[in-house]
């Protein structure tokens, strides 16, 4: 493991309270999830995301359950000029479709977003903001693009953040390790699901 900081052994329990907690799950969709190589695959993160999908159903709190997609002509997709571009391909026809480990349930928020991140242009804040909800359990792929992206700003709109660092990955274990080493503990609080579990009262 790469991790160098030291906040997922910290000695402050985790306490969570179900009323104002929210699951944020980023991109567990059938046309991203292989993109999660290091330092989990795709797999061991649905093994994972799915036990906390049921326990914040179980508790009563909402399960926020994000997606990334584009109209079919790909008018409402980013297109400014970078240096790496991602390759340009046809999306799958199953880009959007849940997952058989992590099928949507009633009650469950759907988001659909355009970009890497989850508040820009989404109703993300109204549904949490609605609901008296403050503190966020994020986790999803990829760790450095959209889950990275919905955290930042999730901290500057002042939600706290609880990260559940093996429910997320992405396709390089440096890159997840950079922002679990020096970007997450600087805006949430970095633990593992089974400590996310044990909190959820």
């Amino acid at each position: 493991m790469l991790f160098r900081n030291a906040s997922m052994t910290n000695a402050n329990p985790l306490q969570l309270d179900a009323a104002t907690t929210a699951l944020v799950l980023i991109d567990l969709q059938q046309g991203i999830v292989p993109y999660a190589k290091a330092p989990y695959d795709g797999a061991a993160v649905l093994a994972r995301a799915a036990p906390l999908a049921q326990a914040f159903r179980a508790a009563k709190s909402p399960v926020v359950l994000v997606k990334v997609g584009w109209s079919a002509d790909g008018g409402d997709a980013l297109k400014q000029a970078v240096d790496a571009p991602s390759p340009a391909h046809a999306l799958p026809d199953n880009w959007l479709d849940d997952t058989p480990e992590l099928p949507s349930q009633p009650g469950d928020i759907h988001i659909l977003k355009r970009q890497w991140g989850a508040f820009h242009g989404t109703e993300l804040d109204l549904q949490l903001r609605r609901r008296g909800i403050r503190t966020l359990v994020l986790a999803g792929i990829a760790t450095s693009i959209g889950v990275e992206s919905t955290a930042r700003v999730a901290w500057e709109l002042g939600y706290e953040i609880v990260f559940a660092e093996d429910a997320t990955s992405g396709p390089d274990a440096a890159m997840h390790a950079n922002s679990f080493d020096n970007v997450f503990p600087r805006i949430g609080r970095v633990r593992k699901t089974a400590d996310v579990l044990a909190a959820l009262r």
